[in-house]
């Protein structure tokens, strides 16, 4: 069935919501209250350069410093929390979805933000979160660098479990390395890779869950 004009109208929003909240996330790495994030990032050996390239930024300590931020831009709740950028409460209020990470903007192959990662600075639990499917983010669907290694001229692409290895890869000049978010690879991811390529190299880690999605 045709959505009707709305549903673009809708999805231009959410896209443009994804995009201002990476925006507030690059803004926030280099304040003082990303200080910690940002010394992370550089001890595990990336170059200022190669944080700018990837978009990566930080969401602050704070539950609701995004909903400020993109409340004053015109957004609404209801916005974000199709985005996944808010949770709400059993009360029916929201917080920050992310706070306190270090974020991956996740880019689809048109080159628009569609969702995020985030990596936690202290111990609490998950260390990673990803965005929740959306409107506009389908995570069977989509793989981490794309965008970019879809324009890489290699004969095959490489295939990592997390952020962090395909980011380190681009760094050291393997920019025909992606993503799949989690170990799990679908069929979609499949279809997706076949269109650019005719042989994947699977890097992923060798501890057990990596052993089994590799199978």
């Amino acid at each position: 069935e045709d959505p009707g004009p709305s549903y673009g109208e809708k999805r231009k929003r959410l896209i443009a919501l994804c995009t201002e909240s990476a925006r507030f996330y690059v803004e926030k790495l280099y304040s003082p209250e990303g200080k910690q994030g940002l010394s992370y990032l550089l001890g595990r050996g990336l170059s200022p350069g190669t944080l700018k390239h990837f978009g990566l930024g930080f969401a602050p300590d704070s539950w609701d410093s995004l909903i400020h931020a993109m409340t004053a831009k015109g957004f609404t709740k209801g916005e974000m929390l199709e985005c996944g950028l808010v949770v709400q409460n059993k009360s029916g209020g929201v917080y920050d979805r992310f706070r306190n990470r270090v974020m991956f903007p996740i880019i689809d192959i048109q080159g628009r933000v569609i969702a995020f990662g985030g990596r936690v600075m202290d111990d609490s639990m998950p260390k990673y979160l990803n965005s929740s499917d959306t409107p506009v983010f389908q995570k069977s669907q989509n793989l981490f660098a794309m965008n970019f290694a879809k324009k890489s001229k290699g004969d095959f692409f490489l295939l990592a479990e997390g952020y962090m290895d395909v980011i380190s890869m681009h760094q050291a000049g393997f920019s025909n390395a992606v993503a799949s978010l989690g170990t799990a690879l679908t069929e979609k991811h499949a279809t997706l890779l076949k269109r650019y390529t005719d042989e994947v190299i699977l890097t992923y880690d060798s501890d057990d869950a990596g052993v089994r999605a590799a199978l």
